[in-house]
């Protein structure tokens, strides 16, 4: 059972979500990115506030069950409960195996993704493309809800295109099956991530049915979860691109509903010892030649528009092993605490999803105004 218990406090209302046995500190939530929200990145943003978080997508094909990537997505060794899993696939009977096989291996809620937009998932009808046939999106909720014990979620967009979007019926045709609670992205499978949010087809799936909706899309600073909140009725938030360098916008998100007030940036100090902390998990969990490809772009998210940051990245996407990596982030933070306490973005949110759209040469250019950067780097 999922609930809800909103509480009031000094401004705005804080909210509780229950799921089964599961008690969160907090509503949001941190999307399933592929490539991105693997163990030691879930750990680190529900560290710093995040009240939930759900894994990768896990494909429903058992011929995939056996290979590195899968194995490293099944293992959730130590999580902070509970421990949410992302089935995909287009067959009910395989999803509803892959629900079992992943309980079987400490899932404790089942998220179904209807939402990826990825040509090479929505290429073999799964993904968002089941929006486009809803029967078969009925028949995969209702044979995974059956298959299982534990909640079963689902992520949706607001339909195949603008102009046949369905989310309402879905959202209805979930909460007849059993569906625990509901997150929508609000765009349509034709948009990608490109274009406004539109929030008023997830306020529409919110007064449409009494499970829960997570509102999704182009939540990158406090005042726009304030303002999402507000606008959609919705129960909680889900947060994917705006994560990735800056996990930290989960505490200043709970903060910024709690109080009113905003957060500063993190120190400098504090910053650097996050991002250390999450290189040594990254290594551990991946393993030495793996973790070091894969650490590269966690590295330039950190960075992306931090004074230095291009003269940073150019030298660590080259080092070869994980004590260099280290060692290179260790002087880069070590010349931006020499500059300043906290952490200076030149611009303020710079992962913001509308800002990422843009092709590279529209967007706000990033100087690199610190001359120790390349003296350090050069050491």
């Amino acid at each position: 059972m999922f609930v809800v218990c909103v509480v009031p406090s000094s401004s705005l209302s804080r909210r509780f979500v229950r799921i089964g046995p599961y008690v969160l500190s907090n509503a949001l939530v941190v999307a399933p990115m592929a490539g991105v929200t693997d163990r030691p990145f879930r750990q680190l943003c529900k560290r710093l506030s995040a009240g939930y978080a759900i894994s990768e997508m896990v494909g429903a094909d058992p011929r995939l069950r056996h290979t590195e990537k899968s194995r490293r997505r099944l293992d959730h060794r130590g999580e902070f409960p509970p421990t949410a899993v992302q089935i995909a696939g287009a067959d009910p009977r395989m999803l509803a195996d892959a629900a079992r096989y992943n309980v079987a291996r400490g899932a404790q809620v089942i998220d179904i993704n209807m939402g990826c937009p990825a040509k090479k998932v929505c290429n073999v009808a799964a993904g968002s493309a089941l929006l486009s046939n809803e029967p078969l999106a009925e028949a995969i909720v209702a044979a995974v809800v059956a298959a299982v014990d534990v909640p079963v979620t689902l992520k949706i967009r607001t339909g195949p295109t603008l102009e046949t979007r369905n989310a309402m019926a879905i959202a209805r045709m979930a909460e007849r099956a059993g569906v625990a609670a509901l997150a929508v992205h609000g765009r349509t499978r034709a948009c990608a991530f490109v274009g406004a949010v539109d929030y008023e087809t997830i306020r529409a799936v919110k007064a449409t049915v009494r499970i829960p909706v997570i509102a999704n899309g182009d939540i990158d600073s406090p005042r726009r979860a304030r303002d999402v909140l507000a606008l959609t009725g919705a129960d909680g938030l889900m947060i994917g691109r705006a994560a990735q360098g800056r996990p930290w916008i989960f505490r200043e998100i709970e903060h910024f509903l709690a109080t009113g007030e905003e957060l500063p940036a993190p120190t400098v100090a504090e910053a650097r010892a996050l991002i250390i902390e999450h290189l040594d998990d990254h290594y551990a969990f991946h393993g030495e030649d793996v973790g070091v490809r894969t650490a590269r772009k966690h590295l330039g998210w950190y960075t992306e528009s931090l004074a230095g940051g291009a003269l940073f990245r150019s030298e660590v996407n080259v080092a070869q092993t994980s004590v260099d990596q280290v060692a290179i982030v260790e002087r880069y933070f070590d010349g931006l605490a020499a500059e300043s306490e906290r952490l200076i973005y030149e611009t303020k949110y710079a992962h913001s999803a509308a800002v990422r759209a843009l092709p590279h040469t529209q967007r706000m250019p990033i100087q690199n105004r610190a001359p120790w950067v390349g003296e350090a780097l050069a050491a």
